[in-house]
C-alpha cells in the first residue's frame, strides 16, 4: 500500500469519526478532480459546483457504506458520475424519449468531402467539440473516453442494454466526426 493510499484510509478513519478537519483534507485533495467530472456532464460551472458539493455531501453522509474494493477516488467519481447524470436529466429541458425509441435504423448517407485527418488536432478542440453533442452521446463519449468506463459500466450507469450503449457509442462517434469535420473545413476555407 503506497503512502497515500495510508494517508487516505487515515483521513477516512477520521471521517468516520467525525473530525472536521479529516473531511477538509479529502474534499481539498478531490475536489478539482470532481468538480471537472461534473462539469463534463452538466456543462455548466455552477451547476457542476452543486453536484460536487452535494456529491461530498453525499460521500460524507454514506462513508460507512465505502468498503475498499475500489480506491476512494474511484467510489467518489462514480456518486459525482451518477449525481451529474441524474441533474443533467432533471434539467433537461427537452421532451424525454426512451432510447430503445431512438435506435431506429438510420439510412446510410454519404458524404462526398474527403475525411478530414484529426492528426494535428489538440486533445482540447476535441473535449470541447464533444460538449457541442446532444446529451446521450456527450455523456457516453465522456463515460468512455475521458472517465475510461468500459461498455459494462457506462449500460449501468446510463440504465441502457448493451446493445443500445454499443449503438449510442457508435453515433455519438460518428456525431463527433461529423462536427469536427466541419470545424476543420471551416478553419481550411
Amino acid at each position: 500500500m503506497s503512502q497515500q493510499e495510508l494517508h487516505i484510509n487515515q483521513l477516512i478513519q477520521e471521517c468516520l469519526q467525525g473530525k472536521q478537519s479529516a473531511q477538509l483534507a479529502v474534499y481539498n485533495r478531490y475536489y478539482k478532480a470532481m468538480y471537472n467530472t461534473a462539469l463534463r456532464i452538466v456543462k455548466d460551472p455552477f451547476e457542476a459546483e452543486d453536484v460536487m458539493q452535494e456529491s461530498f455531501l453525499n460521500a460524507f453522509s454514506k462513508l460507512k457504506s465505502y468498503r475498499g474494493e475500489v480506491t476512494f477516488g474511484a467510489w467518489l467519481k462514480r456518486i459525482v458520475i451518477n449525481n451529474s447524470i441524474q441533474h443533467y436529466r432533471k434539467s433537461a429541458k427537452v421532451e424525454h424519449i426512451s432510447l430503445d425509441d431512438v435506435l431506429y435504423r438510420v439510412e446510410d448517407t454519404e458524404v462526398n468531402a474527403p475525411e478530414v485527418t484529426f492528426t494535428n488536432l489538440k486533445a482540447q478542440e476535441i473535449v470541447q467539440t464533444m460538449k457541442l453533442l446532444k446529451g446521450n452521446y456527450r455523456i457516453a463519449l465522456t463515460l468512455k473516453l475521458v472517465e475510461g468506463y468500459d461498455n459494462q459500466e457506462i449500460c449501468q450507469i446510463m440504465s441502457v442494454s448493451d446493445s443500445s450503449c454499443r449503438t449510442l457509442i457508435s453515433r455519438a462517434k460518428e456525431s463527433l466526426r461529423k462536427k469536427l469535420n466541419e470545424i476543420a473545413y471551416e478553419t481550411k476555407g
